[in-house]
């Protein structure tokens, strides 16, 4: 596969500076339900760039479960490698990729976690499997194999059958990042991408364009 040729013309609509709403958690909002209507199968999938403690970049991908004025959240074992990450270096980067719309969005800026009522909220809105499995695994733990995640799986579901209740467990719970920047990049004709940057102050947010 000759990789360099791939190819693919970005045609579809422009952004101006004059058009976006002031508020970049607004104009977010009115993109990921544009892409939610256009039919991908997850919109709000999200890749996560985290810091290991020697400064090196750890990424990988997540869903967002709610966006307001106060964040971006998701949700996950804390004892995970990017919930250790997070927990030294309280700082990440977000970017969502809709494809179908030649659109990206990148936000950065500071984490904490959620409060336990809204993690908890949350967490019994997830099937029973689910909430099983948060018990099961020691997320980013090595596994010896397969059977032994099983065998906790089959643990825990013993302990809460299907219709019990499934207590939020002590190392489960989410994230909420609070954008200082946030970029909306539309694909244009040639590589002359539309790109408009909210950087915020403390009146309010600064808006401006990239170059492409």
């Amino acid at each position: 596969m000759d990789l360099a040729a791939l190819r693919q013309d970005y045609a579809r609509e422009s952004l101006s500076e004059r058009d976006v709403d002031p508020d970049p958690v607004r104009q977010f909002e009115k993109w990921i339900h544009q892409a939610q209507n256009a039919g991908l199968i997850e919109p709000n999938a999200m890749a996560l760039a985290t810091s290991t403690p020697d400064g090196r970049p750890s990424v990988r991908m997540v869903l967002l479960k709610a966006v307001n004025q106060n964040g971006f959240v998701f949700f996950t074992d804390y004892r995970s490698r990017k919930g250790e990450e997070l927990a030294a270096n309280p700082h990440a980067s977000l970017c969502f990729w809709w494809d179908a719309l030649q659109r990206q969005v990148r936000v950065e800026g500071s984490v904490a976690r959620a409060s336990v009522d809204e993690s908890t909220a949350y967490f019994k809105s997830r099937p029973h499997g689910s909430r099983i499995g948060a018990w099961a695994s020691v997320q980013s733990a090595m596994l010896n194999a397969r059977d032994a995640l099983e065998r906790e799986v089959l643990r825990f579901m013993e302990k809460f059958p299907e219709g019990t209740d499934v207590p939020l467990p002590h190392h489960w719970g989410g994230f909420r990042l609070t954008p200082e920047t946030v970029e909306f990049w539309q694909g244009r004709p040639s590589r002359l991408h539309d790109r408009i940057v909210y950087r915020r102050h403390p009146d309010g947010w600064n808006i401006g364009r990239l170059s492409p």
